[in-house]
């Protein structure tokens, strides 16, 4: 456990043993720890050479543990610092890594050709994903049938957020209902849009493959040709647009008879009480929180609380959304 400090097992066996006994001999130590007495000494010699045991006059020699915050602690200082620093060199050589590979076209872009190629690499982004993945849904699939995306499921159980774009004709496709039920209920955040301008998945913000030319049965005949983007402003930019399109778009839920709703299909959960209404109508008038919990007799705490119901409800990240959600379904 000692290892950071510096010390070995053995070391640290013998520095144990002296911590709880006043003082020993070499031929204690031996006897007590079974190791050979020339062990013993080369041990004793590294710990008094690092600070850690003390010696005194007396014959035979007999040695004492020295105090472990003024032995240890500094050898441990040393050792964070050092990390430290390494850390920082990382760093700058990572940055020094990127500015250079962001000069070179072919880091930047890589061009995959053929539906069992693009397959692979849908597949390894989603397993490499760390923390979030996004992804646009264009009606009929290009290589990877509806329902046929288990990396999907992987992600979303070790935690990797997905925020899917459908739009609405894709659920025209075979299955594809029961496909965005399955993945909304692993959790999975799905919206609608009328229509998507291109097909694209992007994770954690790093990587992306999107197409060259329009694939799929009304696009190029031939095989799919698409593009794997990594650290660039064109990456940037689709990550914009899925941004963009994300805001605009309609919430899809999974009602309790397990179908999918938006937010202009009528459900008892999606009903408003008289007490949200009016949390609802002060908040969009910009009223702050405290101001409105004065008014309506309630917690500050309690406001906050019913705010987030209603985000949750129609799938908003923001108030602002909130907002705008509440106007379209007639809320305020």
């Amino acid at each position: 456990m000692l290892e950071a400090a510096g010390l070995t097992s053995v070391e640290e066996t013998v520095y144990r043993l002296l911590v709880i006994t006043p003082k020993a001999s070499a031929d204690e130590i031996a006897a007590q720890t079974g190791l050979g007495r020339e062990q013993v000494e080369g041990v004793l010699a590294a710990l008094t050479t690092k600070g850690l045991v003390i010696s005194g006059d007396e014959s035979p020699l007999h040695f004492t543990a020295a105090p472990p915050d003024v032995a240890l602690l500094p050898h441990l200082q040393r050792r964070a610092d050092a990390l430290e620093q390494s850390r920082a060199a990382v760093a700058d050589l990572l940055e020094s890594y990127r500015s250079t590979r962001r000069q070179d076209a072919g880091h930047v872009i890589e061009v995959i050709t053929g539906a069992e190629a693009l397959r692979q690499h849908l597949r390894r982004l989603q397993d490499n994903a760390r923390h979030e993945v996004l992804w646009f849904c264009k009606a009929q699939y290009v290589a990877m049938p509806s329902g046929s995306n288990r990396a999907e499921f992987d992600a979303l159980a070790r935690g990797v957020r997905y925020r899917v774009l459908y739009e609405r004709a894709f659920f025209d496709d075979d299955g594809a209902v029961d496909n965005v039920i399955a993945g909304v209920r692993a959790g999975e955040l799905a919206r609608s849009v009328p229509h998507l301008p291109l097909r694209l998945a992007v994770a954690d913000r790093e990587t992306a493959i999107c197409p060259l030319v329009p694939g799929g049965p009304y696009g190029s005949p031939g095989e799919p040709t698409t593009a794997l983007l990594r650290d660039s402003s064109l990456l940037e930019a689709l990550t914009a647009l899925f941004e963009r399109y994300w805001e605009d778009a309609v919430p899809l839920h999974v009602s309790a008879s397990g179908t999918i709703v938006g937010p202009d299909d009528t459900e008892d959960t999606e009903v408003l009480r008289e007490t949200d209404r009016r949390v609802l109508s002060l908040l969009v008038a910009g009223i702050a929180d405290k101001a409105i919990a004065s008014q309506m007799g309630l917690s500050r705490r309690t406001v906050q609380r019913r705010i987030q119901h209603m985000m949750a409800l129609v799938g908003a990240g923001t108030r602002m959304q909130l907002a705008w959600h509440a106007a379209r379904r007639g809320w305020l």
